[in-house]
C-alpha cells in the first residue's frame, strides 16, 4: 500500500521537480565545481522550450484573433490588457518602495562608491545606455518577419501575428481552412511541449545546482535582509494585490496557485518564465479562458506586466542608495517611480533584463552611483527566482482578469478546475 502511494506521488511532475530542486541545492553545496558544470542541463531545457515559443505564440494569436471575427473586439481586449498592466505595475512599484523604506536593508553598510570596481557590470551598463524608450518602440517592428521568428523576438512576433490575424479575419470564410490548419498545428506544438516537460526536473536540478555552486549559500547570508525583504514583498503582492484581483473575479487565488504548482516550481528552479509559457497557455485555456484572450494577454504580459521585476527594481535601487549613503527625498523617490514605469518595460527581451533595467534606472537618475550595482551581482540570481515566480503568477491572474472583464471566462469551468476537478473531465 505504501509503495503504491509513494509511486503515485513520485509520478506527479511537481514532486519530481521538487526532488530535482532539493537535489540540486545539496549537490551545489557539497560539490560546487560539479554544480557549476551542470549548468548545460538547465540551459538545454530552456532552449528546448524557446524553440517552441515563436510558432506557438504565432499560431495562438492568429487563431484566437481570426476567430473573433470582430476586429474592434481584439482592439478592446488589447487596450484593457495594457490598462490592467499599468495599474498592477504601479501597485507593485509602490509596494516595493514602501517596504524598502520601512525595512532599510542597505542602511549601515556605508559603502564608498568611488572604491567599487565596475568591470563586472560593464556589459549591463552598456546595454542600459542603448536601451532607450525610442529603441524599445522601434524594436517592436521587425526588420524582417523571418528574422523575428529566428531570433525569438516576442513583441515582433505578436505584432506580425495580430496584423496577419486581422487580414485573415477580413477574408471571412475563405480564410477558415488556413485558420483550422493553424489550429491543428498548434495542437501538435502543444504535444511537443508535453514531451519536453518530462525533462523539467532535470532542467531544474541543473539550474539550481549551478546557482548554488557558482554563487554559494554564503552569499545568501551576506545579503539576507535584502533577500528576505524582496521575497516577503513579492509574497505580499501575490496575496494582497493578486488575491484581491482573483476575489473580484470570484475565484480562489490558492486554488489557482495549486493549479499551476508545476509551473511555479519550474520557474523557481530555472529562474525563467519563458520555460513555462506554452504550458501556461494550455492551462489557461483548460481553465476556461477564451483562446483569443490567452493568445493576446499572456505573451504580451511577459513584456508589459513584470510585477516581480517592478518590485525588484524599486527595492534594489533604494538598497544601493541606502548602502552608499545617498539621501533620497520623497520627490526623488516619486521620480524614480515614474522612471521605472518606463525602464521596467524598455529592456524587455534583453538578456538579464531585470539587471539591465536597474542599470538604466540608476543611469537616468544621476544621483545614485551605477557602480553600486556590483553589490547586487552575487545575489541577483537568487532574487531573479522571486521576481520570475511573481511575474508568472501575475500574468496568469491577468489573463483570468481580462477574460472575466470581457465576459469570455467560462466561470463554471474555472470554479470546478480551481476546486480540484481535472480539466479534461469537465464538459
Amino acid at each position: 500500500m505504501q509503495v503504491s502511494l509513494i509511486r503515485k506521488l513520485v509520478s506527479k511532475l511537481y514532486v519530481q521537480i521538487l526532488i530535482g530542486i532539493i537535489a540540486g541545492i545539496v549537490l551545489g553545496y557539497l560539490k560546487p565545481q560539479l554544480g557549476v558544470e551542470l549548468k548545460p542541463l538547465g540551459d538545454l531545457f530552456i532552449k528546448l522550450i524557446r524553440m517552441l515559443l515563436a510558432p506557438i505564440i504565432f499560431a495562438s494569436v492568429v487563431v484566437g484573433v481570426a476567430r473573433m471575427g470582430n476586429i474592434r473586439e481584439a482592439g478592446r481586449v488589447g487596450l484593457k490588457a495594457i490598462l490592467y498592466f499599468e495599474v498592477l505595475s504601479t501597485l507593485s512599484l509602490v509596494l516595493g518602495l514602501a517596504v524598502v523604506n520601512l525595512v532599510k536593508p542597505g542602511a549601515g553598510m556605508n559603502i564608498d562608491a568611488s572604491h567599487i570596481g565596475t568591470d563586472s557590470i560593464s556589459s549591463y551598463t552598456s546595454q542600459a545606455q542603448h536601451a532607450t524608450i525610442a529603441d524599445f518602440f522601434m524594436n517592436i517592428v521587425p526588420n524582417s518577419v523571418v528574422g523575428a521568428f529566428a531570433q525569438g523576438e516576442m513583441l515582433q512576433i505578436i505584432l506580425f501575428s495580430v496584423l496577419f490575424a486581422i487580414a485573415l479575419a477580413k477574408l471571412g470564410a475563405r480564410a477558415t481552412p488556413l485558420v483550422d490548419m493553424l489550429d491543428l498545428f498548434l495542437h501538435g506544438m502543444f504535444g511537443i511541449v508535453r514531451i519536453v516537460m518530462y525533462l523539467a526536473p532535470i532542467g531544474a536540478f541543473g539550474a539550481i545546482a549551478f546557482t548554488i555552486g557558482r554563487y554559494g549559500i554564503g552569499t545568501l547570508a551576506s545579503f539576507g535582509q535584502l533577500m528576505i525583504s524582496v521575497y516577503v514583498t513579492s509574497l505580499l503582492f501575490i496575496v494582497l494585490v493578486l488575491g484581491a484581483v482573483m476575489k473580484l473575479c470570484g475565484l480562489s487565488l490558492w486554488g489557482f496557485l495549486k493549479y499551476i504548482k508545476d509551473e511555479i516550481l519550474i520557474v523557481f528552479g530555472t529562474a525563467s518564465t519563458e520555460a513555462v509559457l506554452p504550458q501556461m497557455m494550455m492551462k489557461m485555456e483548460a481553465l476556461g479562458c477564451q483562446k483569443s484572450v490567452v493568445g493576446m494577454v499572456l505573451p504580451t504580459g511577459y513584456t508589459f506586466n513584470a510585477d516581480g521585476t517592478a518590485i525588484y527594481l524599486t527595492m534594489a535601487t533604494l538598497f544601493v542608495a541606502q548602502a552608499t549613503n545617498v539621501h533620497l527625498s520623497i520627490w526623488d523617490q516619486l521620480v524614480i517611480l515614474g522612471v521605472m514605469l518606463l525602464t521596467s518595460k524598455g529592456s524587455a527581451g534583453v538578456a538579464g533584463a531585470g539587471f539591465v533595467a536597474l542599470a538604466a534606472t540608476l543611469s537616468s537618475m544621476h544621483k545614485i552611483p551605477v557602480s553600486g550595482l556590483v553589490l547586487l551581482l552575487g545575489i541577483d540570481r537568487f532574487l531573479n527566482e522571486a521576481r520570475a515566480v511573481t511575474n508568472l503568477i501575475g500574468n496568469g491572474v491577468a489573463t483570468i482578469a481580462i477574460a472575466r472583464w470581457e465576459g469570455v471566462l467560462d466561470f463554471r469551468r474555472a470554479t470546478a478546475v480551481l476546486g480540484g476537478e481535472p480539466a479534461d473531465s469537465i464538459d
